[in-house]
């Protein structure tokens, strides 16, 4: 009876705390600072090439959107999250190019049925909670023939491996609700994507993050940074013990992924496909 309205409202919830999740912290200088060149590599990868309309979703404060700017293209770039846009549009004045910043859920996004010739997501569209719902959209608003190109943290990796460690220090997701890191298995992508696209292309690739001279450095660094990472340790605030535990779970993550002390190779999946000509029914 009134279940339809129960589930919009825990929607509606789910989707303003992962809005405050993002504001928390720094992410734009941790964008900028850890991984600046998975934009240009998930640019490169699409194809970009000068007047191409091209969709960025989840777009953060614009990792991707700004190199996909000075490759030419006409960008749009979407965000649940304003403070991250409001971000990105100071970076893009001064990269010198021009994107138009819209907010947007990117399981819902406003625009029309094939308006863009690529559609991309870097580290963005994963952490949308409904995966179906976000990859149609993504197919969606794609143009047939048109490029959609993925870059994604593994489940095997560093940043997987570091959503694994914070998983029993937060309340437990609604159902239906799947784990980010799941957008890096190929499995996954192929059952969200297969049907839809042709030309399918998948492959494992690492960046070098070389900024933490400790691992305590790298923890403390997204425990005030990142927003996952900040929300896990505030719901666990009154808790010292397992404050404690959770500092040593995450120190120790990053000493097994660099135990020389120098740097660590964080693993992403990075996809690209062409939207399918014949689209299958339904």
């Amino acid at each position: 009876m009134n279940a339809p309205d129960e589930t919009a409202e825990r929607d509606h919830a789910l989707k303003a705390g992962h809005r405050a999740m993002w504001a928390l912290g720094d992410y734009p200088a941790l964008a900028r600072e850890i991984i600046p060149t998975l934009g240009a590599t998930l640019v490169q990868a699409c194809g970009i090439s000068p007047g191409a309309r091209v969709l960025d979703v989840a777009t953060g404060s614009g990792n991707a959107a700004i190199p996909a700017a000075l490759a030419g293209g006409a960008v749009v770039a979407c965000d649940l999250t304003p403070e991250l846009l409001e971000a990105g549009r100071e970076q893009a004045v001064r990269h010198g190019v021009k994107i138009d910043w819209r907010p947007a859920d990117a399981e819902a996004l406003p625009f029309a049925d094939g308006e863009f010739d690529v559609v991309m997501s870097c580290v963005g569209v994963m952490f949308a909670p409904h995966h179906r719902a976000a990859a149609d959209e993504l197919v969606r608003v794609c143009r047939p023939g048109g490029v959609i190109g993925l870059l994604s943290w593994t489940p095997e990796g560093f940043v997987g491996q570091m959503f694994a460690a914070m998983k029993p220090y937060v309340a437990s997701p609604p159902p239906g609700v799947r784990p980010p890191p799941l957008w890096g298995d190929e499995e996954h992508v192929r059952s969200l994507l297969g049907e839809h696209v042709e030309d399918l292309a998948m492959r494992r690739q690492t960046v070098r993050v070389g900024l933490f001279d400790t691992p305590e450095g790298f923890r403390d660094y997204f425990k005030s940074h990142y927003g996952p990472t900040i929300a896990a340790y505030r719901g666990i605030a009154d808790q010292p013990e397992r404050v404690a535990a959770l500092d040593r779970e995450l120190a120790e993550l990053a000493r097994r992924h660099d135990p020389a002390g120098g740097a660590m190779d964080w693993e992403y999946l990075l996809v690209t496909a062409h939207r399918s000509k014949h689209p299958t029914a339904g």
